[in-house]
């Protein structure tokens, strides 16, 4: 049977609701939530669950809220505003006998990799692309990097103002863009980061969408020179606080693993 027909609980039965998930109180400020999505983004989850007082889930917000908002108001004031006034009400919800398949549907749909899951204590766990990096280690299939799904990266040049590299993101549904010709690359969490430490989120920047982005320190992405089995290359990629690697002219992210784990060859799972 393909992985991607077992229930979630079959695929992770020790570590299904072992992620937490990091909530906001909706009065919050958006300030406040940058402070939480930091650390968080890519490390562990990609979005935080915005709560009311009694820790339902109202909404989400990760680096694409953010980064949309910048775009229309790229001042400080943005950072004042309640973190309910820039949240998505489209929150995914999954349990232990959902199918891999349908989750990962559900993501294609949203474009966002995340999902909340009830957990033993009351609360939620977070399911994310990144999470989905642990089926992908513990397959036995014998697909390799060269039969994923092909994607072209998205690059950027070296003279790419903020304005553009939001735009392009948004535009082609990606967190990360490469620099041309290069494994570096950006992120809406290398932006969002700059934005509270650098530039004090905004006060006092007038130019802010005008600035170029090689001042803003680029990250590397990891080389695969050999043409690795997918779950050698999950492996890899759990091991990464930022999960990236370019593999000829493939740029491989988590989300590319979970389009692998739906594939017909993705047959076994130890």
């Amino acid at each position: 049977m393909k992985i991607s027909e077992f229930a979630l609980r079959d695929l992770l039965p020790l570590s299904l609701t072992n992620t937490p998930c990091v909530s906001v109180q909706k009065q919050s400020n958006v300030q406040e939530a940058i402070g939480l999505l930091i650390p968080y983004l890519e490390s562990m989850t990609d979005s935080l669950i915005v709560t009311n007082g009694d820790n339902k889930p109202l909404g989400i917000v990760g680096g694409r809220e953010i980064i949309e908002r910048i775009l229309s108001n790229p001042t400080y004031n943005l950072f004042e505003n309640s973190v309910e006034s820039v949240m998505s009400t489209q929150i995914t919800s999954v349990s232990g006998t959902t199918k891999l398949r349908d989750v990962i549907e559900a993501w294609k749909q949203t474009g966002r990799a995340f999902s909340i899951i009830p957990n033993f204590i009351g609360g939620y766990s977070a399911i994310s692309a990144r999470k989905l990096l642990e089926i992908g280690k513990s397959s036995m299939t014998e697909m390799t990097i060269s039969e994923m799904p092909k994607k072209k990266a998205i690059t950027f040049k070296v003279d790419a103002t903020v304005n553009s590299v939001i735009n392009m993101m948004l535009k082609h549904k990606t967190r990360k863009l490469l620099l041309e010709n290069s494994n570096q690359f950006i992120s809406d969490r290398i932006i969002i980061e700059k934005i509270a430490t650098d530039f004090n989120y905004l006060k006092n920047i007038n130019n802010f969408l005008d600035l170029p982005v090689v001042d803003f320190g680029f990250e590397y992405a990891k080389i695969i020179t050999k043409d690795l089995n997918v779950n050698e290359l999950s492996s890899i990629m759990f091991g990464m606080m930022h999960p990236y690697v370019v593999y000829k002219d493939q740029a491989i992210s988590p989300w590319d693993i979970c389009l692998t784990l739906l594939s017909e060859k993705m047959q076994e799972y130890a």
